[in-house]
């Protein structure tokens, strides 16, 4: 049982080991081909190279938390999923908080259903993404999981994500004013202070909000606007997003910066792809000063806000 919530013990989480959210969205062809080979499948291959991971996060203290992509497990099929299951499980065992990027969001019965695959069993895991435009009826079974008997489980809502798409729904006008993703940001904010009485002393709500590090202009209003809710922030790296609007979304109740591709491809500054004799090991290492350079990129940059 958790006295405190996930979202609090990932706020000052991010506190203790700086931003960063390590990105497990391991695709197999990030891994090189000579090092696939050495396992038994794909699969494989990418619990190796997960563990690897994990372990140096740990022993460098470079991130706060791990989020998994779902979707690269689900493409693995079965083996996958099993080696998704491994990899929170081995998260489990560090203390840092496990973030299961699976963006569901569904109707009454079906929303029960997700909440109690990924809140229990198999893939149990501390905090999800969630997908709020079927309504927000659809994050009620999310909420029920809050509490410290089971566990303390929260979500990270879509607000403004880091895509150049998210225009054509999450800026939209209201006829009544307004832009659809505050209408969001409002309800995720009310979650957040409606189940206060389960803990007085959070410093920030159950639900989080997924801002994107790519548009500036929106970083520094949604970050002014929602200032007890922790972030959970996209786009920085691979996508295009910079330390600097990062920096900004980390302001007030704070955020975790997600890197993956930077992290997971890093091997490629270092290595050529067809380099027979890289392993395991050097991929890894080159993970590892992936994570430690971000973190400083982003403490930098939020020094310099200052």
């Amino acid at each position: 049982m958790n006295e405190k919530h996930n979202m609090q013990l990932l706020q000052e989480l991010a506190v203790e080991n700086g931003p960063l959210c390590a990105g497990l969205d391991t695709d197999p062809s990030y891994i090189p081909e000579s090092v696939r080979n050495q396992f038994e499948n794909n699969a494989q291959a990418v619990l190796a190279y997960n563990k690897e991971i994990i372990s140096r996060v740990v022993n460098d203290k470079s991130a706060c938390c791990f989020k998994v992509q779902i979707a690269y497990y689900e493409a693995m099929g079965i083996e996958g999923l099993k080696v998704y299951a491994q990899t929170l499980r081995e998260i489990k065992k560090t203390g840092l908080i496990a973030i299961s990027d699976i963006k569901r969001g569904d109707i009454g019965a079906t929303s029960d259903a997700y909440a109690k695959a990924h809140f229990t069993g198999d893939f149990e895991t501390d905090i999800i993404t969630v997908n709020p435009y079927m309504g927000f009826d659809t994050l009620v079974p999310f909420t029920k999981y809050a509490d410290k008997e089971k566990g303390g489980k929260g979500a990270f809502v879509l607000l403004c994500t880091s895509n150049p798409g998210m225009s054509d729904i999450e800026h939209q006008e209201l006829k009544n004013g307004g832009l659809l993703l505050e209408k969001v940001g409002d309800e995720i904010a009310r979650i957040g202070t409606e189940v206060k009485s389960l803990y007085p002393e959070q410093t920030c709500g159950i639900f989080g909000a997924v801002v994107g590090a790519t548009q500036e202009k929106d970083a520094r209003y949604l970050r002014d606007k929602y200032k007890d809710t922790f972030f959970l922030i996209p786009g920085y790296g691979a996508q295009g997003g910079d330390a600097k609007i990062a920096a900004t979304l980390l302001d007030k109740a704070g955020g975790t910066v997600n890197s993956s591709r930077g992290i997971l491809c890093a091997w490629k500054k270092d290595f050529n792809a067809d380099d027979k004799n890289i392993t395991m090991k050097d991929i890894a290492d080159s993970a590892a000063r992936a994570c430690i350079a971000a973190k400083e990129d982003l403490l930098n940059a939020k020094k310099s806000l200052l």
